[in-house]
């Protein structure tokens, strides 16, 4: 066998697999990305967030158009087909894919392509083609990143036609009248929103008392008065007791005693950590239940040369937070050092109708904590821009210190959620007297926008404490 030496060698080409990559390249290093699939870009590229989000636009967009006085009759009978969504978001992929592919060739990164094991801590084996030929590589570092996919519990048989994870979802030939969910988590309320902007009858069965309990408790409230005010069924607190597939539809049985009859089932009930087939075993690195590879500070392994970065570590399972552990975990291999604390101000976007984003402590944290705070509401339905585009649903909440002003969280639920929240992500990340909820009240937006939700939420919140 021939072997190949490279300073880092990176297991996977999804988001974390990218950023640690491109950091070690910029740095000097020589890299070699191995992805066991034909194009580079990992799940979240091919199966997650692209596809999904490249499906939801154009769903928004009608939505939009439909609620236009102006244009409402025009749009009378015109309706979104899922083939053609998908067919629009292929284009998006290729588009990401290529991209890709040409920022690695330009910074001389190798890509090859083939499952890899890894035999110890510096060596990585990898079967090139179907024929089973394999290759020895050698590395100072091994970065595994090679992300999640849908947890399939095994007393579900995901082989029939009418059960679906959110994988094969992408695959439905047609656009379904009918869904049950099952599973209420961001993936679980994202499915939700898109099917229901393509008029399909859908069920969402939660297993616990709330829609994404980690966020803030009234953002979760607007969540669900929305998600029913456009015709979702929101079950909590249920559990499965057994699927009945049939030809043309599924049932599903809760231990409550409801069956709940639909065309077809999509099971979105968590991610399992693609550590398997890995041969962490044999080097003594040990996974949990989901195969979430345990992790230091740095992002090392227990064998440390030997590093894990992204959704193969478990949460939070962002894109954004995997690319910049990808980054974190290079930068200790190029520089010694990983300034692991900047994670905290990852934001949260999940693309529900409306979106959401989030980022810091919620009201509840601030309470059990004891911080004495205050907080500061704009409500989209008072901003010019809000009422001119038609999208009058939504606020921006901001909590902040009541004795130093220091902001302490940002949560926003309507148009632009996930795009608004980097405004106060560059305040909060500031240190001491720079993070204050008074540089919104000094600081001069753009008018009409968006952006000016910041200023009249800092003003109501500054209101309440004088």
């Amino acid at each position: 066998m021939n072997q190949e030496k490279f300073d880092v060698i990176v297991i996977g080409s999804g988001p974390a697999g990218e950023g640690a990559a491109m950091k070690c390249s910029k740095s000097g290093k020589s890299v070699a990305i191995i992805e066991m699939n034909k194009l580079v870009g990992g799940n979240c590229t091919h199966m997650g967030t692209i596809p999904s989000k490249a499906m939801r636009q154009p769903i928004q967009t009608m939505i939009e158009l439909k609620a236009n006085s102006l244009l409402r009759q025009e749009m009378q009978g015109i309706n979104l087909h899922l083939p053609h969504l998908l067919k629009n978001a292929e284009s998006v992929i290729s588009s990401q894919v290529q991209m890709r592919d040409q920022n690695y060739h330009r910074n001389g990164i190798r890509v090859i392509q083939g499952r890899a094991k890894i035999l110890d801590s510096h060596q990585v084996s990898v079967e090139i083609d179907s024929t089973g030929s394999k290759r020895i590589f050698e590395a100072d570092h091994i970065i595994i990143a090679t992300g999640s996919r849908p947890y399939n519990p095994p007393d579900v048989d995901f082989k029939h036609p009418r059960i679906l994870d959110s994988d094969s979802v992408l695959s439905l030939p047609v656009t379904p009248q009918s869904l049950t969910i099952y599973g209420a988590g961001v993936i679980g309320c994202e499915y939700a929103s898109i099917f229901r902007g393509l008029g399909c009858k859908i069920n969402l069965i939660n297993n616990r008392d709330k829609l994404l309990s980690f966020l803030d408790d009234e953002i979760i409230d607007a969540l669900a008065y929305h998600l029913r005010e456009q015709g979702v069924i929101i079950r909590h607190n249920e559990e499965m007791e057994s699927l009945e597939p049939q030809d043309d539809y599924v049932i599903l049985h809760l231990k409550s005693g409801k069956k709940l009859k639909t065309q077809y089932l999509l099971w979105a009930n968590g991610r399992t950590s693609n550590s398997n087939g890995l041969g962490l075993e044999e080097l003594g690195i040990e996974v949990n239940n989901r195969g979430n590879i345990p992790v230091n500070e740095n992002y090392q392994t227990s064998v440390p040369s030997i590093f894990a970065v992204g959704d193969v570590i478990g949460a939070p399972g962002l894109a954004s937070a995997s690319y910049d552990q990808g980054r974190f975990a290079a930068a200790f291999i190029c520089d010694g050092y990983c300034n692991s604390k900047l994670a905290k101000n990852i934001p949260t976007g999940i693309y529900t109708s409306p979106e959401i984003s989030s980022l810091g402590l919620t009201e509840r944290e601030l309470t059990e904590q004891k911080v004495p705070y205050e907080v500061g509401h704009a409500f989209f339905k008072s901003l010019a821009r809000a009422q001119i585009t038609g999208n009058n649903t939504g606020m921006l909440k901001l909590l902040f210190h009541r004795e130093t002003f220091a902001l302490l969280g940002i949560h926003c639920f309507g148009y632009q959620a996930a795009e608004i929240i980097h405004i106060g992500q560059a305040i909060m990340s500031q240190e001491g007297k720079a993070n204050t909820i008074k540089y919104f009240l000094e600081a001069t937006f753009n008018y009409p926008t968006m952006a000016e939700a910041y200023r009249v939420a800092a003003l109501n919140g500054v209101n309440r404490v004088y």
